[in-house]
């Protein structure tokens, strides 16, 4: 066994990178950057049927994005199933393993029969002790062959999961499972213990919903004569609001939702590593390479972590203001892009983020944000919740004429066009007229600070907007 750390993230091919699987990846790779041992990305897709090539370049892109780089591969486990099938031959060999000819429909009726009994249900063990003929005249028929791993009668397996203590489990419960499937594919038990044991894994971090094949794993590999096995560590489920299974109704739960929606890397890794980790200062706002120095598996909680979008708000706002301006228009400047085209001023777009960064939430945000300097006259519309409420404002059509003498011939800048002293002079109320003044020139009734924001927009837009809600009057 090597004395140097090796772990390993594996992820199936199957779909996008979601939250519980990023976060396997994250404590992987800070593990492995903190302790100064080597991260490996391994890709699962003994599954030929469910996987696809376009996943594993996309696990690979949102691993980088997310800023988790990888030492070793990635190795991709259809490339390696002469290896595996290898190990399978072995095991039925030296008669760890068996052929079985049982069809799943006969497998799926012999279930529902035990449960009708009342008897547990799994294999049965129908195929452990066939006799050559047996197996000569089950092939005759046509049958497909199966390999199953014979599991021990009695007796328990038993590990050290260095979350949770020792986990123990009754042989008697485990029953005989496949390790090939009948179209000759291998299944993930053997796969696992193979590579495993192949690339010196000496730590494996990964859900505690695979707990339960860590014995079916750990019997594999002493009948493959590896005697010292990785320290397993099971990582706490993350859940949604109320403590329901994370999903999609609970907002955004794959990496790519949340690079889209604008999210920084940086902020979301931050995020993750705190969802069921905490360092001990409890500080929440970290630098990367603050938490890789802090990151060690004995802070790693064994109770559930709630996934709060309103928290992953929050901390994203949090980076973002500690972003350089520079910097963060750089972020936000391909949403921009993507929005107006080539009706952005980048230099006015650029002072607009500045306005927008103190109360930013994401660089989606940001770009919606300043979207009222970008936009076409002929386009620019008042969110008619807000025209409703601000209709209703006293004397608005008052204040509107007076607003547009104003911006008609004061100073360009904006402590000239601020109209508070103008509203207060009507005797209207400040705050319900300030939101006409956000209404009119940005289309809602809150935004970007008011005359910073009609400074941008020039003092012409401004007034054919101004003149434009007073004709609507």
């Amino acid at each position: 066994m090597a004395a140097q750390v090796r772990v390993r993230f594996s992820p199936a091919p199957t779909g996008m990178l979601h939250v519980g699987s990023a976060r396997t990846a994250l404590f992987n790779w800070l593990y492995a950057r903190h302790t100064g041992g080597t991260f490996i990305l391994r890709i699962e897709d003994t599954d030929v049927a469910r996987s696809r090539t376009e996943w594993v370049d996309q696990i690979q892109m949102t691993l980088r994005w997310l800023g988790l780089d990888w030492d070793d591969g990635p190795h991709l486990q259809s490339h390696r199933f002469d290896t595996y099938l290898a190990a399978a031959e072995r095991l039925l060999v030296e008669g760890f393993a068996y052929e079985c000819y049982c069809t799943e429909e006969e497998i799926k009726e012999r279930n529902e029969e035990a449960r009708r009994d009342g008897r547990a249900p799994g294999y049965d063990g129908r195929c452990r002790d066939l006799t050559v003929e047996q197996r000569l005249e089950l092939v005759g028929e046509g049958r497909p062959r199966a390999i199953r791993f014979r599991t021990p009668d009695e007796g328990r397996s038993t590990f050290t999961d260095l979350i949770r203590g020792d986990v123990s489990v009754e042989w008697s419960t485990i029953s005989d499972f496949v390790i090939v499937r009948s179209n000759s594919t291998p299944v993930f038990f053997l796969a696992n213990a193979v590579d495993d044991i192949d690339m010196e894994i000496t730590h494996v971090l990964r859900g505690e919903d695979l707990i339960d094949s860590t014995h079916r794993v750990l019997a594999l590999r002493r009948a493959l004569g590896s005697e010292t096995p990785p320290a397993y560590a099971h990582l706490p489920l993350i859940l949604g609001p109320g403590g329901a299974k994370l999903s999609k109704r609970h907002g955004a739960v794959a990496l790519e939702e949340f690079r889209d929606e604008g999210y920084l890397p940086s902020a979301v890794l931050n995020y993750l590593a705190l969802q069921g980790w905490g360092p001990e200062d409890g500080n929440e706002v970290m630098e990367t390479d603050s938490i890789v120095a802090q990151f060690d598996l004995d802070g790693v909680s064994h109770s559930a972590a709630m996934f709060d979008h309103q928290k992953l708000d929050w901390m994203n706002g949090e980076h973002i203001r500690a972003l350089p301006l520079a910097d963060l228009v750089g972020e936000v400047l391909p949403f921009a892009r993507d929005r107006y085209g080539g009706r952005l001023d980048v230099q006015v777009f650029e002072d607009a983020v500045a306005l927008a960064q103190p109360r930013a939430k994401t660089l989606v945000h940001i770009a919606q944000q300043v979207q009222f300097l970008f936009i076409p006259e002929d386009e620019f519309r008042i969110d008619e919740a807000a025209w409703e409420k601000i209709s209703k404002i006293d004397r608005l059509a008052d204040f509107l004429d007076a607003a547009i003498q104003h911006l008609a011939v004061c100073a360009w800048d904006p402590e000239s066009i601020d109209l508070r002293p103008l509203i207060e002079g009507l005797g209207l109320p400040v705050r319900k007229t300030m939101k006409a003044v956000f209404a009119v020139t940005q289309g809602s009734d809150v935004g970007l600070p008011a005359f910073e924001a009609i400074y941008l927009l020039t003092r012409e837009t401004t007034l054919a907007r101004l003149r434009a809600a007073r004709a609507r009057l």
